[in-house]
């Protein structure tokens, strides 16, 4: 029998793990979407073929829940999926800072749980969903999350205890990096190029360089020096990154968000 699947909170993230489901082959039939708005609800029927159902008809219906709601929504969430939650059915939640033991505290006795922290890249197919299993979930529960959030990227399992550092560099990385993005732009036009040059330019290096992290298998440190010539423009640059404590200020705001993670996970939402 086909695993019915689905998605509450068809938000960018719940829906580009749907479209990237579709795309590996899941049939429309068997995934389920959920949204708070009709509007919202008809469009995702209309362009994905879909049918979109309440929270109380997804719990009874599907054999897997995706949480994809903020944060703060869901105890509120829980509590209207509880009463129609059968035994077995898995619950997969990606929502920031919310633990296995919050959901499971809030569902019947042994429901699995499994956490995801998926990143913006999944609406391209190139996230990164780092994966936790609660106190229930069985090594298929993984495969199955896994065989959900592959669609859209690549996977990682970790234990749940690193999940806020995962956050931190997974979860928030691509703010980095486009802030990083952002400030060399300025640098370019202060140099003056124009902004869609300069922005060109760094895209392409950016994009470039992260292929050949991915595929040469070099470390960072060695790729680099690669670059950086005796006495020569990278060097300077790399100085005055180091002058400015560029290094030290990266280690310091990773620390930030894995903490605020923490704050999350621990019910402080202010």
């Amino acid at each position: 029998m086909s695993q019915k699947v689905a998605v509450l909170g068809t938000g960018k993230i719940g829906e580009a793990l749907l479209s990237g489901m579709i795309r590996s082959g899941w049939a429309p039939a068997d995934l389920f979407v959920t949204a708070r708005r009709q509007e919202r609800a008809d469009e995702l029927r209309t362009r994905y073929g879909v049918e979109a159902l309440s929270n109380a008809d997804a719990a009874k219906r599907a054999d897997t829940l995706i949480l994809a709601c903020k944060p703060q929504d869901m105890a509120a969430l829980l509590a209207e999926l509880a009463p129609h939650v059968t035994p077995g059915t898995l619950l997969v939640s990606a929502a920031a800072g919310i633990t296995t033991s919050f959901i499971e505290e809030r569902l019947h006795e042994d429901t699995p749980v499994i956490r995801v922290m998926p990143n913006t890249p999944v609406l391209v197919d190139e996230g990164m969903s780092v994966i936790s299993a609660g106190s229930h979930a069985s090594t298929a529960d993984l495969n199955h999350a896994e065989a959900i959030f592959g669609a859209v990227g690549k996977t990682l399992r970790v234990p749940e205890t690193q999940q806020d550092a995962c956050t931190a560099l997974s979860g928030s990385g691509p703010a980095y990096f486009y802030f990083l993005v952002e400030a060399m732009t300025d640098a370019g036009i202060l140099l003056g190029l124009p902004r869609d040059k300069a922005h060109d330019l760094i895209v392409q290096a950016a994009i470039g360089a992260a292929v050949m992290l991915r595929d040469s298998g070099e470390h960072p440190v060695k790729l680099r020096e690669n670059v950086t010539s005796p006495a020569g423009t990278t060097i300077n640059a790399i100085r005055e990154l180091e002058n400015h404590g560029v290094r030290a200020a990266l280690i310091a705001a990773l620390e930030a968000a894995r903490d605020r993670s923490r704050e999350l996970a621990s019910g402080n939402n202010a």
